[in-house]
């Protein structure tokens, strides 16, 4: 019987001959596999405009990293003859499973958000709403559907992670007997090089290589460290703002075009210039915006309107009412973020120092807002301090023609109350824009225990969302905003109030089809000539089309804008 101490040098210089033997083919296919496994991981495409995805024969940037770092941990750490397996240590390969497994949801995100919110990914602002549209989402659907969802997507994940660790651990083992070959080596240098345009900014369209990843962490943790950095923060933000000017002012001046009468700021969800510029979109909701005018012009009152640019498209409608609030430009969502943690002033810090009592109505939120602390409203509303005892409808519960005659109900105006500003914002047209609503013509129903009738509620419950073609949908919500603002117009007013009607975005890649600018029609409806007058000199135009295309500025221009046509602050 042989000894211990001479078996063992035969059996390593067994396991160094065995290593040093060329890969069986069955091997070689193994390797080849895991390596397109993580190619594919981290180059897919978006099949447009859905939320789906297909393969791409292009190089992933970090692909290429990703050789390169297989072969130089190999060198530093991977197991050789005596150390059976050959490859890589198994902590080691889990820790790169989880990091191309991050990748891939990243890669996920990079190219499915701009199909959906015709924007880049913005992690910073779309992560946290996450949560809120689950749970949103959840509220429309049996507790098991919810759970089948969290289920698979908890499954979908450890299944990209295990085929991602077989991918490290397979690739691991595979080059083990080459980790020190000059010719492997320089064809992976060869790979980092072909993959460096999709590292540039401005992704060059080539065909061979897709866009990197990576670089959309590196952007994110910019953005954190902007925000945690006080002198990097208040570099974001201009020292003053029109805003400024007008809290400065005498008492008196900032809103004496108004003279003492309400207003009222609605933002108007996903309302764009597609609405205008396409065809085929312009032919869908022509006929109720042309209604529109006609019930606003019947009630005595006329509208100007004008372009102006928004700082997002697609979703984040903060970014567009905070723009205008406090005359900032908000397009680095960063300043948003920032803004949020200062006490700089906004419009509705101008109206109540005017003596405004100023409300907000969120009826699509129903949740704590925190947020809302930084606005300052006298009044918060939100969906459940409406008390809507009506059916609901579409994701957001309550339809828009019902929160303002509530507020009218819960908080009536009289000659003796203070005069009000009014910041409303409406979700009936948001994404993914079913269910529509009905409307309700009477306006005394609508503010009843039911105002609306079983079989009408019942209609507009059960329409399916059309995932494939959205725009049918978008287009029906649009009109049905158009109805109810012409009904809303046609009803008394229990004081003259000025109107401000604002789009805050253009819809979803989905709906426009197109790249698009991101315009919004601004529209401002009263019965005061001379008021009106000031703001057709300063560039509005009669009626619901503006006669100018080209947008007088960005959304936070609309606010010096503003300033100038109700009062002489800026003067």
């Amino acid at each position: 019987m042989s000894s211990p101490s001479a078996s063992l040098p035969q059996a390593l210089t067994a396991q160094a001959r065995q290593e040093a033997q060329p890969l069986h083919w069955r091997s070689l296919g193994r390797l080849a596999l895991a390596l397109l496994l993580i190619n594919s991981s981290l180059c897919f495409e978006a099949i447009w405009p859905t939320v789906y995805v297909q393969p791409s024969a292009s190089l992933a940037p970090e692909f290429a990293c990703v050789v390169l770092l297989v072969l130089a941990c190999l060198v530093l750490f991977g197991r050789f003859p005596g150390r059976s397996p050959a490859g890589l240590p198994r902590g080691l390969s889990k820790a790169l499973a989880i990091m191309l497994t991050f990748m891939a949801v990243g890669r996920y995100a990079q190219v499915v958000v701009p199909n959906i919110l015709g924007r880049p990914v913005n992690l910073y602002w779309d992560v946290p709403q996450i949560p809120r549209f689950a749970w949103v989402t959840a509220q429309g659907l049996p507790w098991w559907m919810s759970a089948l969802a969290v289920l698979g997507l908890l499954l979908g994940v450890w299944v990209l992670y295990r085929l991602m660790l077989w991918s490290i651990q397979t690739v691991g083992h595979g080059l083990a007997p080459w980790h020190k070959n000059p010719v492997v080596w320089g064809v992976a240098v060869l790979l980092l090089f072909a993959a460096l345009p999709g590292f540039e900014k401005e992704h060059p369209p080539k065909h061979w290589v897709s866009q990197a990843v990576l670089p959309v962490y590196v952007n994110e943790l910019g953005r954190l460290i902007d925000i945690a950095v006080p002198a990097r923060a208040a570099r974001l933000l201009p020292e003053s703002t029109v805003v400024d000017v007008a809290m400065a002012a005498e008492p008196g001046q900032a809103l004496a075009a108004l003279h003492g009468r309400d207003l009222t700021m609605v933002f108007l969800e996903t309302y764009g210039a597609v609405l205008y510029d396409q065809p085929q979109a312009r032919q869908a909701v022509q006929a109720t915006r042309d209604q529109l005018e006609q019930a606003i012009v019947a009630s005595g009152q006329q509208v100007v309107s004008a372009f102006f640019t928004s700082p997002t498209i697609g979703g984040a409608s903060d970014l567009a009412h905070l723009s205008v609030l406090s005359g900032i430009d908000l397009k680095d969502s960063r300043k948003h973020d920032v803004l949020l943690t200062t006490q700089r002033p906004t419009l509705i810090d101008v109206f109540q120092r005017e003596g405004y009592e100023a409300f907000g109505l969120y009826h699509s939120v129903a949740w704590d807002w925190v947020e809302r602390v930084y606005y300052g409203f006298d009044q918060y509303l939100s969906g459940p301090d409406l008390q809507y005892p009506g059916p609901p409808i579409g994701f957001w519960k309550i339809p828009d023609q019902y929160p303002l005659p509530r507020l009218e109900q819960l908080h009536p105006r009289t000659a003796q109350t203070k005069p009000r500003f009014t910041f409303f914002t409406t979700i009936s047209t948001h994404f993914p824009f079913h269910q529509v609503p009905p409307y309700q013509p009477d306006w005394k129903k609508l503010l009843s225990d039911q105002p609306f009738d079983a079989h009408t509620a019942a209609r507009a419950q059960a329409e399916p969302v059309l995932w494939d073609d959205m725009r049918p949908d978008f287009y029906r919500s649009i009109n049905y905003a158009h109805t109810w603002l012409a009904g809303y117009f046609a009803q008394p007013q229990a004081r003259p109030t000025v109107h401000v009607l604002v789009g805050d975005h253009q819809p979803t890649g989905s709906i426009s089809r197109e790249e698009t600018p991101w315009d919004v029609p601004v529209f401002i409806v009263s019965s005061d000539k001379t008021l009106l007058n000031r703001f057709r000199h300063l560039g509005f135009t009669d009626g619901m089309e503006p006669a100018v295309r080209k947008p007088m500025g960005g959304l936070h221009h609309l606010t010096e804008v503003l300033l100038h046509g109700l009062g002489d602050s800026l003067q």
